[in-house]
């Protein structure tokens, strides 16, 4: 990376802050370090989270979620066919190049390419024209009133920059010089980085926009001990650590110069099945079938599970229960699907022997270890209370690093997964999740188990174009009520945001989940 004297000189001019006072270091940690610094090669809310401190949109959500605009000053749609993108001038690249449409272009075929793991958002762009320098039409199928809102983390690289290191195309599991080093228009550069020891960034004195923060050096510790990052904290070693372990909030709320942060995520957090497949890959009894695909199975699994028994005990009634892939925050969630089905193991088993599995059977469950609040927790809780109805988990927890990797070579028969929608609205998981996978279209790239719904299919696009509110909600509740009918997944709660700082940090907690370092100050 190359850099410039008038950026260390701006960077040393943001260490005082509005008082005077000088910024010390700050250290921040959390579970789960982010996989890669290439903004297209992973679509999770680590990596996502993370490079939203470094490159830029043309679009972010601010402080409350609402759509701003970045690198594009404004935008317009071009009646039905698309929206045009006036691109703010005058904006430089931490290496001092300057940024224009090419770069957006660029950036557009990158993270549509078939190697990335972002290409589903762009499932309704037809084409993108470059008209000047400063300007940028992306051509949808159809009228697409929710574009804006889908493509928040859709992260610019440089052309130039990319291209002379040979990082052309994103990668998920080899590396490119994208993977370890990064040069974005954010407000923070990164200066240093070791994956799964530290990650240092730096004020970016370039920067186009107002920066809040007076701290002058970030450095992010992924720690995967939860007990130890808090014994972190309260020794002064960082300065914020996100998630706590719930069993320590009245703790930290009774210790002197220490806050707890708490709301609710946007993040539903859910079991899914392999479904694409006529046999179960880790089963004694059943080798040569699948009983997942039995839609009665799958209730069984729901109703066996005692979702307020994993929220009260687990979650320490920190969580709520939900009935569908977005919570009652979002938009398009239908209240008329707002029940869950009963626990109810009588009903389970009963189900179980309809289906033709009065016995039971036996399945591989795999689930990370350190990427939701208490993943691995969850999952023998609920392989503890499925074993009561006959259907023994082979559980499998691991690192969230090696998890993704193993769901997308479907290693699993059952498995956890955690969703956020990207566009806060019932229209993202349906994208990602529930619709049948298909490469060409850029759809279902997150529904690991196969599911596939004809009806959900024909939905999809209709809702994606619908602008009459009444119209699109009817159509969400359909594909809403189609997901519960079938179990193609099981939904069981809302994940809360449990962060904690020391007393004299000021800081911005998203439902997103999203670390702002800009936010951030040191009083």
């Amino acid at each position: 990376m190359k850099f410039h004297s008038r950026t260390a000189m701006a960077a040393a001019l943001v260490a005082v802050s509005s008082t005077g006072a000088f910024a010390e270091t700050f250290r921040w940690a959390g579970s789960t370090d982010p996989q890669t610094m290439d903004p297209h090669a992973v679509n999770s809310a680590p990596v996502l989270g993370f490079l939203n401190n470094v490159y830029e949109g043309l679009v972010r959500r601010g402080k409350d979620m609402k759509i701003e605009p970045a690198l594009a000053e404004r935008w317009e749609p071009l009646g039905g066919d698309g929206w045009r993108f006036h691109l703010r001038q005058g904006v430089t690249y931490h290496d001092g190049s300057d940024f224009t449409a090419d770069d957006v272009l660029f950036s557009y075929q990158r993270a549509s390419s078939e190697e990335a793991d972002v290409r589903s958002w762009f499932a309704p762009v037809s084409e993108v024209l470059v008209q000047d320098n400063y300007t940028v039409d992306f051509m949808t199928n159809a009228p697409n009133p929710l574009f804006p809102d889908s493509i928040a983390n859709f992260m610019i690289m440089d052309k130039g920059w990319t291209e002379a290191n040979g990082a052309e195309r994103p990668s998920k599991e080899a590396e490119n010089h994208a993977t370890r080093n990064a040069n974005g228009t954010g407000a923070f550069q990164l200066t240093d980085r070791d994956p799964g020891v530290r990650t240092t960034l730096a004020p970016f004195g370039g920067w186009w926009g107002d920066m809040e923060s007076n701290i002058t050096e970030a450095i992010f510790t992924p720690i995967g001990e939860a007990s130890t990052g808090v014994a972190a904290l309260l020794s002064g070693e960082i300065d914020f650590i996100s998630p706590i372990p719930l069993q320590d909030v009245p703790r930290l709320r009774q210790t002197d110069g220490f806050t707890v942060h708490d709301g609710v995520e946007a993040r539903v957090i859910m079991f899914g099945f392999g479904l694409d497949r006529g046999a179960l890959k880790y089963s004694d009894e059943t080798a040569d079938q699948n009983p997942f695909l039995d839609a009665r199975v799958r209730q069984a699994v729901y109703q066996a599970i005692d979702v307020g028994a994993l929220t009260s005990r687990i979650m320490r009634g920190s969580a709520e229960p939900v009935s569908q892939l977005v919570s009652k925050e979002m938009k398009g969630f239908s209240t008329g699907l707002a029940d869950r089905l009963p626990f109810d193991p009588e009903a389970a088993k009963a189900l179980l022997a309809q289906a033709g599995y009065p016995d039971g059977f036996s399945f591989g469950l795999m689930c990370p270890n350190d990427r939701y609040i208490n993943d691995e927790a969850i999952c023998r809780a609920a392989a503890s209370m499925l074993a009561k109805i006959g259907v023994t988990a082979k559980l499998s927890t691991m690192p969230v690093r090696n998890y993704w990797p193993e769901l997308r070579e479907d290693n699993f028969d059952m498995y956890l997964l955690g969703w956020s929608p990207g566009t806060f609205d019932a229209e993202h998981p349906l994208r990602f999740l529930a619709s049948t996978p298909n490469d060409e279209k850029k759809l279902g790239s997150w529904n690991f188990g196969g599911y596939s719904n004809a009806r959900v299919d024909e939905l999809l696009p209709m809702i994606q174009t619908e602008i009459d509110d009444a119209k699109r909600q009817a159509m969400i509740d359909e594909a809403h009520k189609i997901l519960q009918d079938e179990v193609a997944y099981v939904p069981m709660y809302v994940q809360p945001l449990i962060w904690a700082t020391k007393d004299n940090i000021s800081l911005t907690q998203r439902t997103d989940n999203f670390f702002i370092l800009r936010w951030v100050t040191i009083n």
